[in-house]
């Protein structure tokens, strides 16, 4: 028998949850805790589990998430659109939805089964009927309607896709920025490997940009730094989210913190540091033989003449390569300047259904525009 239960916090679920994903760290009890404890206050997450036969066989991460046009459109000195633009997708994108997935991380981190034990068709037959009790759960506590149900962020070739599942259930599919991924190649043992191996102009680049630092330090914070510097890190992380011309959350203040905390080893932050005073830092989350950059932010007077940002890609390269993971993913946005130091750009697809029907017909034209087919000439360093 396959049944499926919805839990409302990860201190409830299953016991067996994390040997199920021990492969994922970003579908783990620790990051979700993490997640729960320090998540922006628009989104909420909600867990669903299924069975066969008693035995947990498959898992989904469910975001509740009120998007408000004061969230999706910051405040920025460049005029991103016009307004009648933004109150068409206010119109389609406002309210409550359920994203299957995680909206703060790039990348499918929302749900995983053993396709040995169930397949895939039984297996998300019983996440929309998870989906359904939380609509309804919603309604019944809040008063507030689902209007969109959105599953980000699948590789073309993902074999937990099903495509034709999903085109019965008549979501959309929608193409939305690749994912900036680097492959680490075997012969990169060290971060002088890797430099060794730019062409000539690139290598002339990296020297540029280490020169232009001068005096700052990186330094990887612990956790006392980062409860010592948490408005500051806090400060830095908007200069970087209030210039994006659309989002959907702010991080809270503690968040940093709380992934340190739960994710001990596992959760990094390294701060730019100029006479001992904090300008900068990224942070990293180490998944496997797969290493996830995350959020990063700096001081706006030192970025573009310490060129911050080129550096901090530069460094996140080094600590791949130093502690021999695989690849680097370093998520959408900047494509091309992580592609100058040796990212490539993977397609990534989402499917989306709107709950009115006559707005659904709209949901691509929608993603178009927030996503769109960027004009960006993609970098080759290596050839």
């Amino acid at each position: 028998m396959i049944h499926y239960s919805v839990y409302t916090t990860i201190n409830d679920v299953p016991k067996d949850w994390d040997s199920l994903v021990e492969h994922d760290i970003l579908l783990t009890t620790p990051y979700l805790k993490a997640l729960e404890n320090a998540s922006p206050t628009n989104i909420s997450v909600f867990y669903i589990a299924v069975f066969k036969a008693g035995t947990l066989v498959g898992i989904a991460v469910v975001q509740r998430v009120q998007l408000y046009l004061k969230d999706m459109f910051r405040d920025t000195k460049v005029s991103c659109v016009k307004t009648f633009v933004k109150d068409a997708i206010l119109k389609v994108l406002k309210g409550n939805i359920l994203v299957v997935g995680n909206l703060t991380h790039t990348g499918q981190h929302g749900l995983y089964f053993n396709t040995e034990r169930i397949s895939s068709t039984n297996f998300y037959a019983e996440v929309f009927k998870g989906i359904t009790e939380l609509k309804t759960k919603i309604k019944l506590e809040t008063n507030k309607t689902i209007r969109l149900i959105l599953l980000k962020d699948f590789f073309n070739d993902d074999e937990l896709l099903n495509a034709a599942f999903f085109q019965k259930e008549k979501l959309h599919k929608a193409s939305v920025q690749p994912n900036m991924i680097m492959n680490i190649r075997e012969d990169w043992c060290k971060n002088e490997d890797y430099v060794s191996c730019m062409n000539k102009k690139y290598r002339t680049r990296f020297r540029r940009a280490k020169k232009k630092l001068n005096s700052i330090a990186c330094k990887e914070m612990n956790l006392e730094a980062i409860k010592a510097n948490s408005k500051l890190l806090y400060t830095y992380y908007l200069n970087v989210s209030n210039n994006a011309k659309f989002n959907t959350f702010i991080l809270p203040e503690n968040h940093f913190y709380h992934y340190k905390l739960h994710l001990k080893d596992n959760f990094r932050i390294f701060g730019y540091y100029l006479k001992n005073e904090l300008i900068g830092f990224f942070t990293l989350l180490l998944n496997g033989k797969q290493l996830e950059t995350y959020f990063l932010g700096y001081h706006l007077e030192h970025q573009y003449q310490n060129q911050l940002y080129l550096n901090m890609l530069y460094d996140m390269a080094k600590f791949g390569i130093e502690h021999n993971f695989k690849t680097i993913v370093y998520a959408r946005t900047a494509m091309e300047i992580k592609s100058s130091v040796g990212a490539k750009p993977v397609p990534m697809v989402m499917y989306l259904k709107h709950t009115n029907g006559v707005l659904n017909a709209v949901l691509k034209q929608v993603f178009r525009f927030m996503y769109p087919s960027k004009d960006w000439q993609e970098r080759h360093p290596f050839s």
